[in-house]
């Protein structure tokens, strides 16, 4: 029976998995800092950076703009979202209720299994803020948190809080450009791993309620010329 030659070159990406990797590295050029809130985001750019036809650079621009990180404004274009302080207080208040309620409803004592995948995770984590990898650190902080409230059994609940932080994406990524945020996610992140461990539900409830507020308060504090008093 002949065999199928293992030296045929890999396939072309597809279109779609083209407009993915785009849409991608614009969410990452976002939450790091790359680009700026009101930024333009324009399609002639687009199309010259990932060699798109025009159709494909405005998907990119209408996924970006389904996850919240872009808004389109008539006569303009589109432009990166840039968020009112009262609009991140109401947000942050927000992801707080729900996340402490998750904290509430959580197993705790997490199951060994459990929370061996959070540690495995939280290992990865590690690893990029020691290698000072803005990129891995973004994707992986995602992970742990998704992992984290996805041991909740509340199905409602999960997705309110992955629409929220979903929602929020653009500002709770902005405390990433400082290494003293990232380090303070870092050991944050094991204190809920040991409170879990433990069964010390009060701690954990009040570690995933601080935990939001660096990344608030970092985007507030880079973004106030964008809404001077008076």
């Amino acid at each position: 029976m002949s065999q199928v030659s293992s030296d045929l070159p890999p396939a072309a990406p597809t279109e779609a998995s083209s407009i993915s990797d785009a849409v991608r590295v614009l969410e990452e050029d976002i939450v790091l800092g790359s680009l700026h809130p009101r930024e333009r985001l324009i399609e002639d750019d687009l199309i010259r950076r990932f060699g798109f036809k025009r159709h494909a650079a405005r998907e990119v621009l209408a996924e970006l703009a389904r996850r919240g990180l872009v808004e389109r404004r008539k006569n303009f274009g589109c432009e990166v979202r840039a968020f009112a302080p009262q609009e991140v207080a109401e947000l942050y208040h927000l992801r707080e209720l729900l996340e402490a309620e998750a904290a509430r409803t959580l197993p705790c004592p997490l199951p060994a299994p459990a929370l061996r995948q959070l540690t495995d995770i939280q290992r990865e984590h590690d690893r990029a803020v020691t290698a000072e990898d803005p990129r891995a650190v973004f994707h992986t902080n995602q992970l742990f948190h998704q992992t984290l409230f996805g041991f909740c059994d509340n199905g409602v609940l999960q997705k309110a809080i992955q629409e929220y932080a979903r929602q929020t994406h653009a500002i709770r990524f902005s405390s990433l450009v400082d290494a003293s945020y990232r380090e303070r996610a870092r050991q944050e992140h094991w204190a809920m791993i040991a409170a879990l461990q433990e069964g010390r539900r009060d701690d954990l409830i009040r570690l995933c309620r601080e935990h939001l507020a660096p990344s608030r308060d970092a985007y507030l504090a880079l973004n106030r010329h964008l809404y001077p008093r008076g």
